[in-house]
């Protein structure tokens, strides 16, 4: 069966643009389309820039008639998530505290889509400031999976992942301070790629944690995640974190042959479903087929990431959110007193999760608890940091489910705070040492799709991304 436009992936839909067998005013028609129809269902897009997307689109074309299209982007249709800033639209970051809130100006990764000529969309649903694990924690209600509409979709970038597995989008660019483009990428059968800390700059992301937080795409293909990362990379002068040091190229191999892959044995133990287990187990023996070297290597500490992950993550949410406070932007309840203003501005803006954060945040930076507590996270994550250069003297790539299960149901974890951060435990790791990784489908268990997990050294994103288009390319997941 043919495809239907809105089902072609960049690469593909760039080839027909350039050859003129559609228009990018077709190409966005099409997506727009397939949102009008779904979104009331799934709740992916908060927002959609229709008027200013049917515009842009008709500049590209305009642009491909007169024979100088911008990048390769050019008349590409785009979702962003709603904690990146697009000037003059709303951007709430999934709460009511900046319900109203609207963009002075474009994140640098926006700027660079805009440069490249892409359509934008609109902005898609999220867990509240990026804290959570299912996309249940939106201010503006849960958004649903795309195969079973009683399922979550992983967060906090499930409206992303819903939006590119839904075709709504050709791609769409997600957070990841923990595993909020991975997790919902495997959730929802699509690719989820979190670059190198300091390959992508940061700048006008509503931060969550500063340390953790990068910015990051989720597509339908490998392909189409390298050439999402050639557009957003690059050193910027407003974000002092990012690198200029580290070029990216991609090149991709047929074969994998003298790829080492490590399966950390930590990783490997309870908690994991029979069906994740031997799906990815299948995913191994197919790499292998294809010439990779697979050993088993020890990874210490891998509990140990989840429990300074959210120790030192609340710590940064709660110096990053001091400044919602109702008296500069967002929402404001107004009272006699300076306080009661700060108090009730933030009781009634801040969900739950984030006020359950905040306060295990400032409860850890306090007296007599910040040695105790935020210290002894910070030690601890220089020795993960040292598990990790360890075993990337032994390996190339390091290997592990993206999740431990499928998809759960909707409220399943909700009441229970730490049974929704064991979602976490894969894919925290990276985020703490600043690493590379990929989800990137690899079967289905119970009718749910299961992601496998690629975890690279410091900005070599080159190496996952080929080992993953190897697998992708030896046959469908």
């Amino acid at each position: 069966m043919a495809k239907r436009l809105h089902e072609f992936t960049i690469a593909e839909a760039r080839s027909r643009l350039d050859a003129g067998e559609f228009s990018s005013e077709q190409l966005t028609r099409a997506c727009l389309d397939e949102i009008r129809s779904l979104n009331g269902a799934w709740n992916a897009l908060l927002e959609i820039f229709e008027d200013d997307a049917l515009i842009a689109a008709r500049q590209s074309d305009a642009r491909r008639v007169r024979g100088d299209r911008s990048g390769v982007l050019d008349g590409i249709p785009l979702a962003i998530k709603d904690n990146l800033q697009i000037q003059g639209k709303a951007v709430s970051a999934g709460s009511k505290i900046l319900e109203h809130h609207i963009a002075t100006f474009d994140a640098t990764v926006i700027c660079q889509l805009k440069a490249q000529g892409a359509v934008l969309l609109g902005r898609t649903n999220m867990d509240e400031f990026a804290m959570g694990s299912s996309t249940e924690h939106s201010a503006y209600g849960p958004t649903k999976h795309p195969r079973d509409p009683e399922r979550v979709p992983g967060g906090s970038s499930g409206g992303s992942a819903v939006a590119v597995a839904a075709n709504f989008c050709l791609a769409a660019l997600g957070s990841d301070t923990g595993g909020s483009i991975r997790q919902p990428a495997s959730f929802c059968g699509v690719v989820g790629l979190k670059p190198t800390y300091g390959r992508v700059s940061r700048y006008g992301l509503i931060a969550m944690a500063s340390s953790f937080d990068q910015i990051g795409s989720l597509t339908k293909t490998v392909e189409d995640a390298a050439l999402m990362l050639q557009v957003i990379k690059g050193q910027d002068s407003a974000d002092q974190t990012t690198s200029s040091e580290q070029p990216f190229l991609p090149t991709w191999r047929e074969k994998l042959t003298g790829i080492r892959v490590g399966l950390p044995r930590q990783a490997w133990g309870a908690g994991m479903s029979n069906g994740v287990r031997e799906t990815v187990t299948e995913a191994v023996k197919r790499l292998e087929l294809l010439g990779a070297q697979i050993r088993e290597i020890d990874l210490p500490y891998v509990d140990e990431a989840l429990a300074v992950y959210y120790l030192l993550m609340p710590c940064e949410v709660s110096a990053n959110l001091a400044r919602f406070d109702g008296m500069r932007y967002g929402l404001r309840h107004e009272h006699l007193s300076l306080f009661e203003t700060y108090s009730r501005s933030r009781a009634a803006g801040f969900g739950p999760e984030v006020r359950r954060r905040i306060l295990l945040g400032t409860f850890a930076l306090s007296r007599g608890y910040y040695e105790a507590y935020y210290l002894k996270a910070k030690k601890v994550q220089t020795l993960i940091r040292r598990a990790y250069e360890a075993a990337f003297c032994e390996v190339d790539v390091l290997l592990t489910p993206t999740t431990p299960t499928t998809a759960f149901k909707l409220g399943e974890k909700t009441v229970d705070p730490l049974a929704m951060y064991l979602e976490d435990i894969f894919t925290v790791g990276v985020n703490v040492v600043g690493l590379p990784a990929i989800s990137v489908p690899c079967g289905i268990s119970e009718g749910l799709p299961v992601g496998m997990h690629l975890t690279g050294r410091a900005f070599d994103e080159a190496t996952i991304l080929a080992v993953a288009k190897a697998y992708e390319d030896s046959g469908p997941a």
